[in-house]
C-alpha cells in the first residue's frame, strides 16, 4: 500500500507558529492522537489567518471551507513537547488552494519529524452556498507576496 507523501516547497514557510501538546492531546499509546494532530493544524492555521489580520469566515475578502485533509504521521509526539508548525501555501487555483503543514519538535538537541498535512481550502460564499473566486490581495499574499 503505497502512503502519503508531502513534498514541500522549497521557499520559506508562510507562517510559523508553536504549540504546546497538551495532556487531552495524549491517546491511549502515551504520544498524540490522531485526532489531536487534526485539531493541532486547525490552531496553527487560526493562528496563521489571524496574523494576516482576518480568519476563515474573512481573509482579506475571502471565506473558506475545508474540503480535504490529509496526514502522514512521521514520528511520536509526547506531553511537554514545544511544537514547530510551519505553513507553506501550492496548488493556488481561482477558488481554491492547499495549505502544507510541517510539524516537528527539538527533543535531546536534535529536530524530529512528527507529522505532515495538507488541507485543501477552497473560498466559499457562505451565503450563496457556493464556491467564490480568491481576491487577489489574497492570492498574492498565498504566493508568499506582500499582504495587508
Amino acid at each position: 500500500m503505497g502512503r502519503v507523501k508531502i513534498k514541500f516547497p522549497e521557499q520559506k514557510p508562510l507562517f510559523t507558529t508553536t504549540l504546546s501538546v497538551r495532556i487531552g492531546d495524549i491517546n491511549y499509546g502515551g504520544h498524540v492522537g490522531n485526532d489531536s494532530v487534526l485539531s493541532i493544524i486547525h490552531e496553527a492555521r487560526m493562528r496563521f489567518l489571524a496574523y494576516f489580520g482576518g480568519n476563515e469566515l474573512n481573509i482579506m475578502g475571502n471565506s473558506l471551507i475545508m474540503a480535504d485533509v490529509m496526514i502522514a504521521y512521521k514520528g511520536e509526539g509526547f506531553y511537554g513537547d514545544k511544537l514547530t508548525i510551519e505553513i507553506f501555501a501550492e496548488e493556488i487555483t481561482k477558488v481554491s488552494f492547499d495549505l502544507l503543514y510541517k510539524i516537528t519538535t527539538t527533543r535531546e538537541g536534535a529536530v524530529k519529524d512528527i507529522a505532515h498535512a495538507k488541507t485543501g481550502m477552497v473560498c466559499f460564499d457562505y451565503t450563496a452556498r457556493r464556491t467564490a473566486a480568491l481576491t487577489p490581495e489574497f492570492e498574492q499574499m498565498l504566493q508568499g507576496g506582500e499582504s495587508a
